[in-house]
């Protein structure tokens, strides 16, 4: 059967790693992939409970019409002799545990694709890289044809070259950059695909990328992406993309790559939104994934998609799509998706499907709730005119979301500046602001009608209650009071879900002090840092990619305070994006 999966059209890719979470107390969680230290100090009982729950993730997956699952990663289930002998024992262990949840898998009708960082290595295995002079490719080509001949069942293996590890994951293994350029990752897959079309797998490279090194622009640039990709006629490649230039975000046009290339194409969609609340309040992205579906279907060679209904994100948010009965919106976000892009459905008449699935109650006032609940995300998670903007810094798209992120609400005289210089229409982004506040109100009735949580619509309301607050700290000129009223606000919002023991819950950030800094001289940093083209100007060239990365690095040496710790600490660090 292997030998024949790269020949399979349809891929329908479902992310399956929720059940590897149960027990993981931390308050903010890192979803990108699973926490191997985690279930390394777990017992029987909990593996046998997250194979019981992935089996459960698994039929639910293949019922909605899901034919694969993406599952953490070749580097744990690997084995190599030049590892340490006590990784290695663990490494024996994880493959044990894994092939079961595997079979899971497969028993239920999901072909197994296997995650893969390059590259991820121990101490001792760098160290003994460098004293045989070895190159990654050349480690990873022999690695994968050993672990493909162990794990028959395995599909395929999903690449990720353009991130590694954030800065919180403590493991036996680490991840880190090491194809940088376009040629780099080009000779790559030519190393390694002859290895999956002797085994008759699928590599599933994906060209999401964080703006580091000359690579760092492959998910947009239309360059970057030919000389990696022209030419390469491989039936084991599959090439992943992100629906957009940037990251799951909304505000972002479909990623013109997915027209430039004959080779075999997934669009990866997200339907636990990590930059939107994941699941605690209605997120609906069921019009966006319409949308990019239509489209879609005038590229070539699109077989199908990656759905992420659980990976992704540093956030406090912890609902288990497809396990937790509050994980309603997640739920409904994916099985969304998946009729839109599979059967071209309507989004309405997929949400009525679900509402009569999950025995909700009325599906029109559920169309009604969704709608408000989209407009309220729309126009007030997200600021629509700077939103609509197109706007690049170094080799990255800035992402259309300023105010929020992941799990942290920021409210800060520097953010007032800066969006006061790209919003011009500031009454436009105050009503804005007051409609949505109305809708929320709007949606307790109709939620009681659609029999959803009405929780769920208590805490966006209060959420959002202090976003408008944010709005107008930001665009009104007549409100002296609202330092005040934002910071009892922020006290109120988090005494209250405190109290209710409620872990998952936005971090409120806020600083007053005032930006020295003329608005003129603003104007003119933002002119000179930041460019609304695609195509590099000669200053980017000459100063902002190369010149700026040399600045970065005397400042974070010599000036480290004048980094903000969100900003150097979360993820993989602000200054990946000046490599």
């Amino acid at each position: 059967m292997a030998r024949h999966l790269c020949r399979v059209k349809e891929l329908l890719l479902i992310d399956a790693i929720g059940p590897f979470f149960r027990g993981y107390d931390r308050r903010v969680i890192n979803w990108s992939k699973i926490p191997w230290d985690h279930a390394g100090r777990q017992g029987a009982a909990w593996w046998e409970n997250a194979r019981s729950e992935l089996n459960v993730l698994a039929r639910q997956a293949v019922a909605w019409g899901f034919n694969a699952a993406s599952i953490d990663d070749v580097a744990h289930l690997a084995d190599h002799e030049w590892l340490e002998p006590e990784v290695r024992q663990r490494v024996g262990r994880y493959r044990t545990e894994m092939r079961r949840c595997l079979e899971v898998l497969t028993r239920a009708g999901l072909a197994p694709h296997v995650t893969m960082d390059v590259f991820s290595t121990t101490p001792g295995l760098q160290r003994r890289l460098r004293i045989e002079r070895m190159e990654p490719g050349e480690y990873l080509r022999g690695l994968l044809d050993r672990f493909l001949t162990d794990f028959p069942e395995v599909a395929g293996v999903i690449v990720r070259i353009g991130e590694s590890d954030g800065k919180d994951v403590h493991d036996d293994f680490r991840s880190q950059l090491v194809l940088k350029t376009p040629e780099q990752a080009r000779a790559f897959l030519q190393e390694m695909l002859p290895v999956f079309e002797r085994h008759g797998r699928r590599l599933i490279f994906r060209t999401w990328t964080v703006g580091a090194y000359p690579i760092g622009d492959l998910m947009w640039h239309r360059d970057t992406f030919a000389r990696v990709f022209e030419g390469i006629t491989s039936p084991a490649l599959v090439v992943s993309m992100k629906y957009g230039e940037s990251d799951f975000f909304r505000y972002l046009p479909l990623n013109r790559n997915f027209f430039r290339t004959p080779l075999a194409k997934i669009v990866e969609l997200q339907s636990r939104r990590e930059y939107e609340g994941c699941g605690e309040y209605p997120n609906f992205t069921g019009w966006l994934h319409e949308r990019f579906a239509r489209e879609l279907r005038q590229a070539q060679n699109v077989i199908g998609c990656m759905v992420w209904c659980q990976t992704g994100g540093w956030v406090p948010f912890r609902r288990l799509s497809f396990l937790d009965p509050e994980a309603l919106w997640n739920d409904l976000n994916t099985y969304v998706t998946i009729r839109v892009v599979r059967e071209g459905c309507l989004a309405e008449e997929a949400v009525r499907a679900f509402a009569k699935e999950r025995r909700l109650g009325d599906a029109d006032a559920l169309i009604e709730l969704l709608r408000l609940a989209d407009e309220c995300v729309r126009e007030l998670l997200y600021v629509e005119e700077f939103a609509r903007q197109k706007i690049f810094f170094r080799r990255v798209r800035i992402p259309p979301m300023l105010v929020v992120y992941w799990g942290n609400i920021f409210i800060s005289h520097g953010l007032r500046r800066l969006l006061r210089f790209f919003v011009k229409d500031a009454d436009a982004a105050l009503r804005s602001a007051r409609r949505c506040m109305d809708n929320l109100e709007r949606m307790f009735p109709l939620a009681e009608k659609a029999g959803v949580p009405l929780e769920d619509i208590e805490y966006m309301r209060d959420t959002f209650h202090l976003l408008a607050l944010a709005r107008e700290y930001y665009f009104a000129d007549d409100a002296p009071d609202i330092e005040q009223r934002i910071l009892e606000a922020k006290r109120a919002y988090k005494w209250k879900y405190a109290k209710r023991g409620l872990r998952a819950r936005y971090r409120v950030k806020t600083d007053f002090k005032p930006l020295l800094l003329n608005p003129r001289h603003l104007g003119w940093a933002v002119s000179f840092l930041m460019r609304r083209q695609r195509g590099y100007r000669m200053v980017d060239r000459l100063v902002i990619l190369h010149g700026l990365s040399l600045i970065y690095r005397v400042i974070a040496a010599r000036r480290p305070h004048w980094i903000p710790g969100f900003a150097s600490k979360s993820a993989m660090g602000v200054d990946v994006v000046f490599k």
